[in-house]
C-alpha cells in the first residue's frame, strides 16, 4: 500500500517539460555554457553528481554585492531553460547569489525523477555552494516552490544556522494535495487564495503551526503559478531579505555565541534564525 500512495504521489508530483527547453554545451576550453545566455549575465554552469549517480544541471547567478546566497528549488512543470528572466529578476531585486537547480530528470538533467532523487539533488547542489563558492549556512537561504518544498525542507533540517526558508506554495505532501489529511509540520507559508492546484488550505494549517513565525502573505485571488506577477510578491519578499540583512548586522556574535549552547539545550537566537521563514506561492 506503501509503494501505492508513493507512485500515486509522485505521478501527481513530477511533470518535466517534454522536451526541455534547453541545452548545456561544452565549449573547447571546458566551461558550460546555455545557449542564449550570454557571459555578460554573469551565470556559471554546473553539472553535479548525485549519490544515485545522476548529473544535475546547477546555475549560479551571481549578483557583485551579495550579502546572502538564495537556493532555489523550482515547482513541478518547469525547467530551468524557461526561468532566466525570473531569477535575472530576483537576482536584481534582492541583491543575492541565485543557485538553481534541475531535479533528475528534468531539463538537462539526467536520471528520472523522484521524491529520494530530489533530496540526493539538492544535496550535492549545496555541497557545490559550499565547495566551489564558500558559502556558509549563516549566508543562505532556501527558497522552495511547490514541490520543491520538499527538497527544501529536506535540507532545511539538517542545516542548523541557515539564514532562513522560504516556501512558495508550500505542499503538506503529494498525497495530502489529492486527499484532506492533518498534518503538523512548524513553518510559516504564503499563498494566494486562489490556488487551483494546491489547496489554500495548506498554506493556512502550515502557518498556524509555525513557532517562531514571519508575516505571511496571502495574496488575494493569487493562483498557483501566477503570484511573481503581483506586486505585493516582491514586495514582501524584499521585506524579508531586508529584514534578515538586519539580523546579519546586528546579532552575528549572538548567534555564534549560542552555537556552542545547542549541545545541552535549545538555543533561542539559532531557532529564530533557522524558522524565521516567508513562503510563497507558486
Amino acid at each position: 500500500m506503501g509503494n501505492v500512495t508513493s507512485n500515486v504521489a509522485a505521478k501527481f508530483a513530477f511533470f518535466p517539460p517534454d522536451p526541455p527547453t534547453y541545452d548545456v554545451l561544452e565549449e573547447e576550453e571546458g566551461r558550460l555554457v546555455v545557449p542564449g545566455v550570454t557571459a555578460d549575465k554573469n551565470m556559471d554552469v554546473h553539472t553535479l553528481d548525485t549519490k544515485a549517480g545522476n548529473k544535475v544541471v546547477a546555475m549560479f547567478w551571481k549578483h557583485p554585492f551579495a550579502r546572502f546566497t538564495m537556493l532555489y528549488s523550482h515547482g513541478n512543470a518547469a525547467d530551468l531553460g524557461q526561468m532566466h528572466e525570473l531569477f535575472i529578476e530576483l537576482r536584481a531585486h534582492l541583491r543575492v547569489n541565485i543557485m538553481c537547480y534541475d531535479y533528475s530528470g528534468y531539463g538537462a538533467s539526467s536520471g528520472k525523477p523522484s521524491e529520494l532523487n530530489t533530496y540526493y539533488d539538492i544535496e550535492a547542489v549545496y555541497n557545490c555552494l559550499k565547495d566551489e563558492y564558500g558559502v556558509k549556512q549563516e549566508e543562505l537561504i532556501l527558497y522552495g516552490q511547490s514541490v520543491g518544498s520538499g527538497p527544501t525542507l529536506h535540507l532545511g533540517s539538517r542545516l542548523r544556522d541557515l539564514r532562513g526558508i522560504v516556501l512558495h506554495s508550500a505542499i503538506l505532501s503529494g498525497i495530502r494535495v489529492l486527499y484532506p489529511v492533518k498534518v503538523t509540520l512548524p513553518f510559516d507559508i504564503f499563498k494566494g487564495t486562489s490556488d487551483e492546484i494546491v489547496d489554500w488550505s495548506h498554506g493556512k494549517r502550515l502557518w498556524e503551526l509555525a513557532k517562531d513565525k514571519y508575516d505571511p502573505l496571502w495574496v488575494k485571488g493569487g493562483g498557483h503559478c501566477n503570484l511573481e506577477t503581483y506586486p505585493e510578491y516582491i514586495k514582501h519578499l524584499k521585506k524579508f531579505i531586508n529584514a534578515m540583512e538586519k539580523i546579519a548586522i546586528t546579532k552575528p556574535m549572538k548567534q555564534a555565541s549560542c552555537e556552542s549552547a545547542m549541545e545541552s539545550k535549545q538555543s533561542k537566537c539559532l531557532r529564530f534564525g533557522l524558522k524565521s521563514r516567508v513562503e510563497q506561492q507558486s
